[in-house]
């Protein structure tokens, strides 16, 4: 959701990704391989043909090769050419200019009492030629107002903070430092644009996600003080959202990873909890979210977990490790999917967990790249789905003979990649739009597998479940697979969980299958 292999395949590491542009980035930029992927996937649903296919053979040549030399700019300024053609549209040096474009701070969540410090730079240098010095125009918009499509209604600006002069023409040799006042901004979620003017004329639009929050350096300060005070079992709850906050700040992980209210809040009321006596988790049961320290990556890492009302610790019962794509986050088989997982474990009676993986495009594990960074955050995130798995067994009573491992897209991917590496464990699979490794068939042949892949998907091809399923019966694995007629990469995964439950039921390590 790889590098060595020609990125018109990328596609093979895949989730379910909305049309995002190349341009717009902030502090984390949207990861490159995300892009790669739905750009992919738009260009496969277009199938475009003729002068437009011949354009983007050249685009995907260049893109290849930039990705190989590991020239990461280059790359997004490719693929937003491959996005702006693939939506008709020409590409001008003025489209250029505006994909160059990109915000960055120190910060990206801040006490809005203090001044706000923002620099425009450029990714890259585009081919334009611009005769003088240009303007930059800074507005604050309300973030819920953004975006809607053609025809919505303009975004909501909050603050205007005027015109601002002497802009240099290169913004990678001098970035454009300004600083903002928003001690009048209520607290929120906000997405700060910058216009670049030649004279009338708008050369591009650069935005930044920001979230305000005032108090907020004495609310960390303060949570800080309390942890070492908590139980050390209690500790990565309170610290999580400093930690979070932090490393959003730093470049490291996009603001939606960050839900600043609600993070803290739930902070703050383990840290009421703790002063009480009480561990807040203790007997709960429902829907929440936990939080460890993955000392290998030294984070605290978020997951998510849904414990049935049923659940007594006197009682083994069945555990569901679900694994999102890419792009998604713990959240994901919790808010998505018609939230029917959840539902699902409460009526038949099953834990369900479903990591982080590190990161939104943490892979679990496949270490297809050379890239010693991106292989670094592929060994984290499996090793933080093992994490997750071990977390939930010292706290919950788990039945050793029913653990089952499923996922979609990306997680379908990593569920194929992280069961023949520990194949005693899983009493079942359930990969949905994926793809694994034929190779590892045969060491995860006693693993009984539920299968599911659309024939239209554009974005993992079915060519992908297929062979590997093909392999599985090759070595007499006993495999169920589903596969939706005209069925694409996300509306085949929800109406296949209720069958996938069933499948679960009837499956446990080390026992015949139930009739």
């Amino acid at each position: 959701m790889r590098v060595i292999r020609p990125l018109c395949r990328v596609l093979f590491f895949a989730a379910a990704l909305p049309f995002v542009p190349a341009h717009a980035g902030g502090q984390a930029l949207t990861s490159l391989l995300s892009l790669q992927v739905s750009y992919n996937t738009r260009k496969a649903t277009l199938n475009p043909t003729g002068e437009l296919k011949a354009r983007l053979d050249s685009v995907d040549s260049e893109l290849a090769a930039a990705t190989r030399a590991g020239r990461t700019s280059e790359a997004r300024r490719l693929l937003a050419k491959g996005f702006t053609l693939l939506a008709g549209r020409p590409w001008t040096d003025v489209a250029d200019y505006n994909a160059s474009l990109v915000l960055r701070s120190d910060r990206v969540v801040l006490d809005s009492r203090n001044a706000y410090v923002v620099r425009l730079e450029q990714l890259y240098a585009p081919n334009i030629d611009l005769a003088r010095s240009v303007n930059a125009h800074a507005t604050l918009v309300a973030r819920r107002s953004v975006g809607g499509g053609r025809g919505a209604a303009p975004p909501t600006v909050v603050k205007d903070f005027g015109t601002l002069t002497g802009v240099s023409r290169d913004l990678r040799e001098s970035p454009f430092a300004m600083e903002l006042d928003v001690h009048d901004v209520p607290d929120g979620q906000y997405v700060l644009a910058v216009d670049v003017l030649d004279s009338a004329r708008t050369l591009g639009t650069a935005s930044l996600p920001i979230a305000l929050k005032k108090g907020l350096d004495e609310t960390v300060s303060r949570i800080e003080g309390e942890a070492p005070h908590a139980p050390e079992s209690l500790r990565a709850e309170l610290l999580y959202p400093v930690d979070r906050l932090r490393n959003v700040n730093r470049g490291r992980l996009e603001l939606r990873t960050l839900d600043v209210d609600a993070d803290f809040a739930a902070a703050d009321a383990v840290a009421a909890a703790v002063k009480a006596g009480r561990d807040p988790f203790a007997g709960r049961t429902g829907d929440m979210k936990r939080h460890y320290r993955l000392e290998s990556a030294n984070e605290m890492m978020p997951y998510h977990i849904y414990v049935p009302t049923t659940y007594t610790s006197t009682r083994s019962m069945p555990l569901i490790i679900a694994l999102h794509g890419l792009g998604g986050t713990e959240d994901s088989f919790f808010d998505a999917y018609g939230k029917k997982l959840p539902e699902l474990a409460e009526q038949h009676g099953y834990l369900l967990a479903a990591p982080l993986g590190y990161r939104v495009d943490g892979r679990y594990g496949i270490a297809t790249s050379a890239d010693p960074v991106v292989r670094r955050a592929s060994e984290l995130s499996e090793a933080d789905v093992m994490q997750v798995l071990s977390n939930m067994r010292k706290l919950y009573n788990v039945d050793p003979k029913r653990i089952y491992l499923m996922g979609h897209s990306m997680g379908a991917i990593g569920t194929w990649a992280i069961a023949p590496k520990y194949p005693d464990i899983w009493a079942a699979l359930a990969p949905f739009s994926g793809q694994g490794a034929p190779a590892t068939a045969e060491r995860i042949r006693n693993i009984p597998q539920f299968v599911v892949h659309g024939d239209a998907d554009p974005t993992v091809n079915v060519r992908g479940s297929r062979a590997m399923v093909a392999a599985l019966k090759a070595v007499n694995a006993e495999v169920t697979y589903i596969e939706v007629p005209g069925g694409d990469h996300s509306n085949v995964v929800e109406p296949n969980f209720a069958a996938m439950m069933q499948f679960f039921n009837t499956h446990k390590k080390g026992a015949a299958t139930t009739p």
